[in-house]
């Protein structure tokens, strides 16, 4: 049997850890190839959220794994323990395969096992990612990236999505299928984490753009230029240019664009409106330009999202 350690400390998130053990602890009865042998380490006995967990073995034990787990980390702004970025790394040069789930992202980049390679974590901390391990090509769009002897997956129930992958490399869609339908999960799932992540509006702040936020906001079913957006900010296209990228951080267009997706988003997730009806409501012009920017930003078509995520009134 493949060994599977699961490396624990103070900090880690008890979800994406007790996810991983529910996938790989134990074999559903319909699988009849060996399944693994699951080890947790630790350096000592660990609170983990409001539980306390003893381990199996310490922290060396990693190094004798085929497959360490790391779970995610509670406070990203706290470096994780040395003896425990160390043991990730010693695990990953003697052959392991590494996974982390959610924020144990930064564990592994800590050990410098995502230097020069691709990675994601939870949308709400990639650029924090990024920003503090530059060597990381971070994409805050995908539920999980496989480089082979190191993975890492998306926040919370993108963790589901890696371990089911894991077992599909091991054992085979068709083993994967068996344990999706015992937890009762998709055996996969379409598009990435872009169809989750919200995107508010700056707060209307002293900045220059306070005013043209709101206005903007309320006229998105019109063709709107940027020459338009700096006519009522009463500035030039280049300073207002200049004003967006410091505020948002992005282009005019580019926002107004974002503006536009999250409308439709709002619009699918509440109301029985047609594509080309949306489309028309959000300055779109056409339910073909829709789909193509949509599925573009978000990640699945607008019909796959509106039944993703449509708001169904609670029965009486």
């Amino acid at each position: 049997m493949d060994t599977v350690a699961l490396a624990v400390t103070d900090g880690m998130l008890h979800f994406e850890l007790s996810l991983a053990y529910e996938v790989f602890g134990a074999a559903p009865d319909a699988v009849s190839v060996p399944w693994y042998d699951v080890e947790v380490c630790g350096a000592d006995a660990v609170r983990v959220g409001r539980f306390t967990l003893e381990p199996d073995h310490g922290l060396d034990r990693l190094r004798h794994a085929d497959t360490v787990i790391v779970p995610g980390w509670a406070d990203v702004d706290v470096d994780p323990p040395a003896d425990l970025v160390d043991a990730v790394r010693a695990a990953h040069e003697a052959g392991a395969r590494v996974a982390s789930l959610c924020t144990g992202a930064f564990v592994l980049a800590a050990a410098g096992l995502l230097d020069g390679r691709r990675a994601t974590t939870h949308w709400a901390h990639t650029e924090e990612l990024a920003a503090r391990f530059p060597e990381v090509e971070v994409d805050p769009d995908v539920l999980y990236v496989d480089n082979g002897s190191v993975l890492t997956s998306a926040g919370k129930a993108a963790a589901m999505d890696l371990c089911l992958h894991l077992v599909r490399l091991d054992h085979g869609s068709s083993v994967a299928n068996i344990v999706a339908r015992r937890l009762v999960v998709p055996p996969h799932r379409d598009g990435g984490q872009a169809q989750f992540v919200t995107t508010p509006v700056p707060s209307p702040d002293n900045h220059p753009l306070a005013g043209l936020f709101p206005w903007v906001l309320e006229r998105l079913d019109q063709p709107l230029t940027v020459e338009d957006l700096a006519r009522q900010a009463r500035m030039s296209s280049r300073h207002l240019g200049r004003h967006f990228r410091a505020t948002t951080g992005t282009t005019p267009l580019q926002w107004l664009l974002t503006q536009r997706i999250r409308r439709a988003q709002e619009l699918l997730e509440t109301g029985d409106d047609s594509v080309d009806a949306i489309a028309t409501a959000t300055g779109m012009g056409t339910a073909t330009t829709l789909r193509r920017h949509f599925n573009r930003t978000v990640g699945v078509p607008p019909d796959t999202y509106r039944r993703t995520f449509r708001s169904r009134p609670r029965s009486s």
